[in-house]
Order: C-alpha cells, then sequence, then structure tokens
C-alpha cells in the first residue's frame, strides 16, 4: 500500500502510468507560465559537433520536481528520468537544486529555446537558448593570372563556404596586411562569403606568400595561402676586375664582368661601346670584356646589355685611360709636398724662438737703463746727470770730464 505524497512531491504511481502522467503535467505545465523567479539558467553558444550543456538550477530548493524540454514541447528529462528517446542527451547532475543534461554532437537543427520548468504553485518556467556555430567548410583562392608579369594588376579572390554567422576575410602578403572587398550570400542559415584583391606585383612579389586569413567565432587561425609567380626583365650590373680599385693607365690591362639577373633567366647577353665601334682588340668572351694593352684612344662608354622574354635591360661603365706615369707622378708630387710643408714648419718655428729670444733680451737692457737713472734722479738736473751720478756719484763726474777735457 503506498504511503501518503509528502509535500512538494508527486504521488508514486504505478509503472503503466508513469508515461501517461508525464505527459499529462507535460501539457499542463503549458498553460500556466510563471515568471521563473526561483529558476536560473544560460545561454549556451557551441560550435558544431560539440557539447552543449543544459543547466537548470533551481535558487531555493523546495523538492519540487524539475523538468527540461526541448523546443518543440517534448520532454527531455522529467527529474533523472529520460522519456525522449535521442540517446545524445545525457544526464549529467541530478539533485533537488539541479537538472543538467549535456547534448553530444549538435547540430544546426539542435539550435533554439529549451525550457526549463519547475512545479511549484504556481508552475515556473525560464528558458536557455543554444546558438549553433559553423565554421567555414572550405577554403579557397583563385588567382586570375598563375604567373603575371612585373607591373602588371592581378585579381585574387578568396571564398569562405558554408559558414554562420558569415565570416570576416583579411588579406596578407608576406607579413603586410591588405584591404579587399568582400561580398556576402545566404542560402537558407549558412552564409558563403567572398573576398577580391587587387595586387599590382613587382619584382620583389616573386615567390612572396599571399595569405587568405578568416575571423569566425567557430575556428581560430584558419587560413589558406598562394605564392606569387612574377616574371621580370633583367637586372644588369658590370663590375671591373682588373685593375682592382686601381686606375685604367695605358700600357696595362682592363677586365671587366657583366652580371644579370631576371626571370626567366636572361639568355641573350652582349657588349657594345656606345656612341662608337668597339676596338678591334677588344676580346669579348660571354659576359667578360678584356683589353690587353690600354691606350687613350680606348676612351669611352662600354655597355652591357641582357634581355629575357620580359624585356631588355643595361649597365655602362665609362673608361677613361690615364698616363702611364700618372699614378706615380701623383705620389711624387705628394711627397714633395710633405717634405716642402715640414720645412716651412721648421723655419717658422725657427723664427719664432729667435723672436722671443731677442725680446726678452731687449727687455732686460730696458730695464737696466730705467734703474741706473733713477739711482741720481733724486739731485739731477736731467736724464744723463742721474745716470752719472748713479754710478759713481759727483767725484766720479769731474773726473770723467777732466777725463774728457
Amino acid at each position: 500500500m503506498a504511503g501518503p505524497a509528502q509535500p512538494g512531491r508527486p504521488a508514486a504511481a504505478p509503472p503503466g502510468l508513469l508515461p501517461l502522467l508525464l505527459l499529462l503535467l507535460s501539457a499542463a505545465a503549458i498553460i500556466p507560465r510563471g515568471d521563473g523567479q526561483n529558476l536560473v539558467t544560460e545561454d549556451v553558444t557551441v560550435v558544431e559537433g560539440d557539447v552543449a550543456t543544459i543547466s537548470c538550477r533551481v535558487k531555493n530548493s523546495d523538492d519540487s520536481v524539475i523538468q527540461l524540454l526541448n523546443p518543440n514541447r517534448q520532454t527531455i528529462y522529467f527529474r533523472d528520468f529520460r522519456p525522449l528517446k535521442d540517446s545524445r542527451f545525457q544526464l549529467v547532475n541530478f539533485s533537488n537544486s539541479e537538472l543538467r543534461v549535456s547534448l553530444t554532437n549538435v547540430s544546426i537543427s539542435d539550435e533554439g529555446r529549451y525550457f526549463c520548468q519547475l512545479y511549484t504553485d504556481p508552475p515556473q518556467e525560464i528558458y536557455t537558448t543554444i546558438t549553433v556555430l559553423v565554421p567555414p567548410r572550405n577554403l579557397v583562392i583563385d588567382i586570375q593570372k598563375e604567373i603575371a608579369v612585373e607591373g602588371e594588376e592581378i585579381e585574387l579572390n578568396c571564398t569562405a563556404m558554408a559558414s554562420r554567422p558569415a565570416t570576416t576575410i583579411r588579406w596578407f602578403k608576406g607579413n603586410k596586411e591588405l584591404t579587399g572587398k568582400s561580398e556576402v550570400e545566404q542560402w537558407s542559415d549558412m552564409y558563403t562569403v567572398t573576398s577580391q584583391l587587387l595586387l599590382k606585383v613587382g619584382r620583389e612579389d616573386d615567390g612572396v606568400p599571399v595569405i587568405c586569413l578568416v575571423d569566425h567565432p567557430a575556428v581560430k587561425d584558419l587560413q589558406t595561402q598562394r605564392y606569387l609567380e612574377v616574371m621580370y626583365k633583367p637586372q644588369v650590373r658590370v663590375s671591373q676586375n682588373y685593375p682592382v680599385q686601381g686606375l685604367t693607365r695605358e700600357g696595362e690591362p682592363l677586365e671587366l664582368t657583366c652580371a644579370a639577373f631576371g626571370k626567366p633567366q636572361p639568355t641573350d647577353m652582349r657588349w657594345l661601346r656606345v656612341d662608337d665601334e668597339m676596338p678591334q682588340h677588344v676580346v669579348v668572351s660571354g659576359s667578360n670584356l678584356l683589353i690587353s694593352n690600354l691606350n687613350k684612344t680606348d676612351n669611352g662608354t662600354y655597355r652591357c646589355e641582357a634581355s629575357n622574354a620580359v624585356g631588355k635591360s643595361h649597365a655602362d661603365y665609362m673608361l677613361f685611360v690615364y698616363d702611364s706615369r700618372a699614378g706615380e707622378e701623383g705620389a711624387i708630387r705628394s711627397v714633395d709636398h710633405a717634405v716642402v710643408g715640414g720645412v716651412v714648419a721648421v723655419v717658422v718655428f725657427a723664427m719664432l724662438c729667435l723672436l722671443i729670444i731677442l725680446g726678452r733680451y731687449f727687455a732686460r737692457h730696458k730695464g737696466t737703463y730705467f734703474t741706473h737713472e733713477a739711482k741720481g734722479a733724486d739731485d739731477a738736473a736731467d736724464a744723463d746727470t742721474a745716470i752719472i751720478n748713479a754710478e759713481g756719484g759727483q767725484n766720479n763726474s769731474e773726473e770723467k770730464k777732466e777725463y774728457f777735457i
């Protein structure tokens, strides 16, 4: 015999009547809708194919019955019992204060509102929304021209298919971000985004990756890339092998080398003399030009030209032949200038020393003269008398006077 029903709990029912009882309770819960003041839940955002967890919590438990319904108002769990025949729903936790259920392998069809119900008087209800994110299923870059020529503008298109929500596409050339133009197409609940990039290419872009990267909440670091292939005309450089950093003088040899780089690699390379004929004694061997015995008639501009399928380029070398002793005379003049400079410096120093000595000599004698004059200045009528007085007084003066007489 069944005992009396406990307060807040439904009376136990025979096993055969349980499904009917659940159905009646679900139907009854649709009519009265409370404000959910004692229920707590949160919205769920999940990536397609992942697991969503729905939690119905009671703030102040009074042992009332908790159940979870799907968007079609079908009961997923009544307490810890699952009447819905969908094995993707699994009970994670059940107590008087919480009903927590997981949903595996989530798909777009699972998106919507899920209802938490609490059988109080009156019944309470609150809903949680499951939002399903779908990452782009494919990311492709299409290039208008597989092989471009420097200076051309090419078109690149990157397409991110079947995502939800619509993705944002970003472009990079190497480490530099570029700006493209995007268009969005919607198919049912899915979005396809195509971004167009117009890019003017140069020789420095050959072999550089162009990257298409997507910003989407369902995926991180999703990108694809294509490497640019750019054709460009040759770049030509002429270098002097001999003499190394020296003067090109009469009678000595001169050797020049021409180097050319391009895509495709230059197949035609030739030497010529600008505005004049090439001297007969000049020897050209491939990329090298050799003059074994320079003379002043060789003066002029020598040009190396290289070409490929894209175009032609050149580099010039200006030759000026110096006299055979040009370097030696310059060295002799440098030595002479150094010697002359040293001699001048010694003479100037000697003259300064002599002036100093003479200056000190004259200064000393002048001081003595003034000192003697000062000794007899007290009793003398003039300067001569003062000096005579300083040297011996009046007697000496008289002796000198007698001597002179």
